[in-house]
C-alpha cells in the first residue's frame, strides 16, 4: 500500500529569518498587542524576544515599512500606524479570496555576505585586465553629482548609479559567468526592502561622500593594475555598507 503524497504548492519556499519576524510582528497587531499608535519595543528587545540578530530585526521593521503597517520616527522609535489593522484585514480578505502575495525581498544581510565574498574576487580579476571602463566612470560621476541626500529623485539615482557601478566592476573582469553573477546580486539591490535599509542607514550628506571616494579607490587601484588594493578597498567598503545597513 502506498503511502499519499503532500500535495506541495510549486511555489513553495523557506520564509527567511526576517519574514518570520515581520510575521510574528504582524500577529501582534493582528491580536491587539501592538496597538495603533503604539511604540514597538526597540530592535534590541525584538530580537531577545524571538532570539534572532538585529540585522533580521532591521530588515523586518523595514518590510513592514513598506506595507504601510509601521513608521520609524528618528530617536523616537517605531510606532504602529494608525490604519494597520484595516491594512491587515485587507490583505486577510484578499488571501481568503486566492490572491496571492508577491515574494518577498532578498535580505539585505544576506546579500552583503554573499558580496563579501565575491566582489573582492571580481575586483581582483578586473585588476589583472588594468582596463579602464567608461560606464563604470559614467556612474562614479553620477555619484559625484549628489548634493541633497533628502531629495528622493537624487537619491533614486544615487542607489542606482551605485548599485550597476557594483556590476560593471564584473563587466571588467571579462567573465561572463562572474557578470551574470554580479546581474543577480544587482537586481537583488534594486528591490524595496534594499532601497529602505539604505536610505534609513546612509543619509548623511558626510557619509554619501564617504562612499563616493571608496568607490573611487576601488576603481583607480583597478585601472591601475593593482589587485590587493582593489580587493581590500571593496572588502573594507562593504563592511562599510553592512554597519549602516544592518548594525548588529
Amino acid at each position: 500500500m502506498s503511502s499519499a503524497r503532500p500535495d506541495f504548492p510549486r511555489d513553495f519556499r523557506p520564509l527567511q529569518i526576517y519574514e518570520q519576524v515581520s510575521d510574528r510582528i504582524r500577529a501582534e497587531i493582528r491580536s491587539g498587542r501592538f496597538l495603533p499608535e503604539a511604540r514597538l519595543p526597540s530592535e534590541r528587545e525584538i530580537a531577545s524576544l524571538f532570539g534572532v540578530g538585529r540585522p533580521a530585526v532591521r530588515e523586518a521593521i523595514g518590510a513592514l515599512q513598506n506595507e504601510g503597517l509601521v513608521v520609524t520616527k528618528r530617536n523616537s522609535g517605531t510606532y504602529v500606524c494608525p490604519n494597520a489593522p484595516e491594512i491587515l484585514a485587507k490583505r486577510g480578505q484578499a488571501e481568503d479570496d486566492g490572491e496571492k502575495q508577491s515574494h518577498a525581498d532578498f535580505s539585505p544581510s544576506a546579500t552583503l555576505d554573499v558580496r563579501l565574498i565575491l566582489e573582492p574576487a571580481i575586483a581582483r580579476r578586473a585588476a589583472a585586465r588594468k582596463k579602464r571602463d567608461k560606464l563604470a566612470e559614467h556612474y562614479l560621476a553620477q555619484m559625484e553629482t549628489l548634493t541633497n541626500v533628502a531629495d528622493a529623485e537624487q537619491r533614486a539615482l544615487w542607489n542606482n548609479s551605485d548599485r550597476l557601478f557594483h556590476r560593471q566592476l564584473a563587466v571588467m573582469t571579462g567573465d561572463a559567468l562572474l557578470t551574470k553573477l554580479a546581474e543577480e546580486i544587482a537586481q537583488t539591490m534594486d528591490q524595496s526592502l534594499w532601497k529602505r535599509l539604505k536610505d534609513d542607514g546612509i543619509n548623511d550628506p558626510a557619509r554619501i561622500r564617504l562612499y563616493v571616494a571608496e568607490h573611487r579607490l576601488i576603481y583607480e587601484a583597478i585601472v591601475c593594475g593593482d589587485a590587493d588594493a582593489a580587493a581590500f578597498y571593496v572588502e573594507q567598503h562593504i563592511h562599510r555598507v553592512k554597519r549602516d545597513m544592518t548594525p548588529g
